[in-house]
């Protein structure tokens, strides 16, 4: 199951070329790299997908190990025949493999979700009794939201690094009472892709006497990940976001919440015995693995393909991954900068170090439409709206909490300002042609305009027929 065909050498090779920086790594060879998509304008294109941070493509070598394994596939844990006896090996070989991912301590435990929203709801249902959950505006809604049966103190957008450390600082050191608590923080800005202290931050929840979750889900497909070095308590992450694209995700860290609480979900799997009583009720002793919190058939599929890409992903090697990244963003940057009409949003500033995910507003247009004809003038796919992160982007555009507006559905008539923003993001399998295609497209809307007309269907802005 682990032999790769060799159209996936071929194209690792040929992709080689696409690289315009000698210095940088080719693009790593994703599913759908050849897909074409009809203009408006007449003809056809291969599509630029530069909506990585929403969902980003399957590794090519992700589908050949799902699709070498798919046919063995078999019930995991409780089975007695060969197949089932095999997918279970590989369930939880993947799940050593995620440790090893995400250098998790000894004793930590790796326990697989649906994605990171489900991996922080998880985490919300098993905090103790009296715990503050601690949070920045700036977060996007998977971390901003589960806590609705906790006390969550929400905390203002820094401008700066050093200004979020200090305010989480002051914020810790004020509580009262001073319980546990609990602080939730991204890696990497799905907005900005700007970095966050992490490292810094975690410090500062410890010496407070909190713990800390890191969001991943916009920082492990770019950039290495060690639960050890930084020092979290727990990371959660998604599948679809780390090229893995199979309906499936991760929470990882520190046991001892996990087993101290109820079963996310309760059923079978999570359950070690269950019994009658004398008295007709039923008792029930639960696994205290991570199998606690897995109830019901697993999603042996996704958690395969999260495992592939780890694999794959460290093969590559981060460091030349990070600068292939990092000469997209500077082409993307600077393209964008050559523009006067276009305002790149911002936290932290220009130099501050990021992924792969930009957004920015163009004056004059509505974002909606902007992105509209993007797509179907140059078949280009990039996010309008306000990214699940509406505080964030809220703050961002200056705009009034009360000010109308809502993520994919425009206000505004096309042509007309409205409360939202365009987001371009990329990674592992962006080619330079996508990005320099973005960038020429850019420039040409801003100067020349649209070449089709556009209205507002279901909240969305589509080419009008």
């Amino acid at each position: 199951m682990s032999a790769r065909p060799a159209a996936t050498v071929t194209a690792t090779a040929s992709a080689a070329a696409e690289s315009a920086d000698p210095r940088c790594a080719a693009p790593l060879p994703v599913l759908g790299r050849d897909v074409t998509v009809p203009l408006v304008t007449g003809g056809e294109v291969t599509y630029a997908a530069l909506d990585y941070a929403a969902s980003a493509p399957a590794l090519q070598r992700v589908w050949d190990d799902v699709a070498a394994y798919a046919p063995y596939y078999g019930s995991v844990h409780r089975g007695a025949g060969y197949l089932s006896q095999l997918s279970t090996d590989l369930f939880e070989n993947s799940r050593a493999t995620v440790a090893e991912f995400l250098d998790c301590r000894p004793g930590d435990q790796v326990v697989f979700t649906r994605s990171t929203t489900d991996s922080l709801n998880l985490l919300a249902q098993v905090i103790p009794a009296g715990c503050e959950v601690f949070v920045f505006e700036t977060e996007h809604h998977a971390s901003l939201l589960p806590w609705r049966d906790a006390r969550v103190t929400y905390l203002n957008a820094p401008r700066t690094p050093q200004q979020a450390v200090e305010t989480l600082e002051r914020a810790l050191a004020d509580r009262d009472p001073y319980g546990p608590a609990l602080v939730c923080v991204t890696g990497a800005s799905n907005v900005t892709g700007e970095l966050w202290p992490v490292k810094e931050l975690t410090a500062a929840a410890h010496a407070h006497g909190a713990r800390i979750v890191l969001d991943a889900a916009q920082l492990a497909p770019h950039h290495p990940v060690s639960v050890r070095e930084l020092d979290v308590d727990w990371i959660a992450f998604s599948g679809h976001k780390l090229y893995a694209p199979f309906g499936s995700g991760v929470l990882a860290g520190r046991a001892d919440w996990l087993q101290e609480s109820e079963p996310y979900l309760a059923g079978g799997g999570a359950s070690k015995k269950v019994a009658r009583r004398a008295d007709g009720g039923v008792d029930v002793e639960w696994h205290t693995t991570a199998a606690r919190h897995e109830a019901g058939s697993p999603n042996v599929i996704g958690v395969y393909s999260i495992a592939s890409a780890c694999k794959a992903l460290t093969e590559a090697g981060f460091d030349s991954l990070v600068e292939r990244e990092r000469h997209l963003i500077a082409k993307v940057r600077a393209g964008l900068a050559e523009v006067p009409e276009v305002r790149v949003l911002s936290l932290f500033g220009d130099d501050a170090p990021r992924v792969g995910v930009i957004s920015f507003v163009v004056d004059g247009w509505n974002s909606s439409h902007f992105a509209a004809a993007l797509s179907a003038e140059y078949g280009i796919g990039v996010r309008d709206g306000l990214f699940c992160a509406h505080p964030l982007v809220r703050t961002l555009l200056g705009s009034d909490p009360q000010d109308p507006g809502e993520c994919g559905a425009p206000e505004a008539e096309p042509g007309e300002r409205s409360l939202n923003a365009i987001r371009v993001s990329f990674g592992a399998g962006t080619p330079d042609e996508h990005v320099d295609r973005f960038v020429r497209a850019v420039r040409e809307l801003v100067t020349q305009g649209a070449k089709w007309q556009y209205r507002t269907e279901s909240g969305r802005c589509v080419p009008a027929v």
